[in-house]
């Protein structure tokens, strides 16, 4: 039997309704940022390695305090000593399980909650980033059945054929526009920035063209 941390136990087993309805009252709150390449959307799961002392000790003060942290996207072109390497739309995600690897090193799963706006950027004495966060709404996307083709029938096949991915969703909601859009954008091979400007609008009708384009 592994041996895990004794603040492992503040982890939660499950992630509850109402833990995600509170963020929207925390407007003008810092929480830690956690910058990546690989990016997560609302409604999105992630399986992450934690290495660095600063993310570790980010994970740990979440679990024993209940709260989240913001994943953010990595902009290759910004400034990181003046913390414009982070873009401004990151999402607010809360840890859901956890597991000692067999390297030694800690994984956890973390679910996208919903976006944030992140300005006013600390750095920490460890070099852990926090930000002030102010919850955004998603996309008005009320598309029909025959506008979300082929996008949900494809992204059923790339579930099927990457177990791995698969495996982070109990279950997922294929017939969702706004669910089915966010994962194509989790998993489209385009950079941050571009990301950023579909983000920032508050309707999909440009994501379900640019969408249309490269799914056929």
């Amino acid at each position: 039997m592994k041996n895990f941390p004794t603040w492992i136990q503040f982890i939660p087993t499950r992630v509850t309704p109402y833990v995600f309805l509170e963020v929207w009252c925390m407007s003008n709150k810092r929480f830690p940022l956690f910058p990546l390449s690989a990016h997560l959307l609302p409604e999105g799961r992630m399986a992450l390695r934690i290495f660095e002392p600063r993310y570790v000790r980010m994970v740990k003060e979440a679990c024993a305090e209940n709260k989240g942290f913001v994943m953010c996207m990595l902009n290759a072109n910004g400034d990181k000593s003046v913390n414009e390497h982070i873009h401004r739309i990151g999402t607010y995600a809360t840890v859901v399980d956890f597991d000692m690897l067999d390297d030694g090193l800690l994984g956890i799963k973390v679910a996208g909650s919903h976006l944030v706006e992140v300005e006013d950027i600390h750095v920490e004495h460890d070099e852990l980033r926090t930000g002030i966060c102010n919850p955004i709404e998603s996309w008005n996307c009320d598309l029909s059945s025959q506008q979300l083709a082929p996008m949900d029938e494809r992204l059923k096949e790339i579930f099927g054929n990457y177990e791995e991915l698969a495996s982070l969703y109990d279950e997922p909601k294929f017939d969702c526009p706004n669910w089915v859009l966010n994962r194509w954008l989790e998993l489209l091979p385009v950079d941050g920035a571009q990301k950023q400007h579909f983000l920032q609008q508050r309707e999909c009708t440009n994501l379900l063209k640019y969408l249309s384009t490269l799914i056929a």
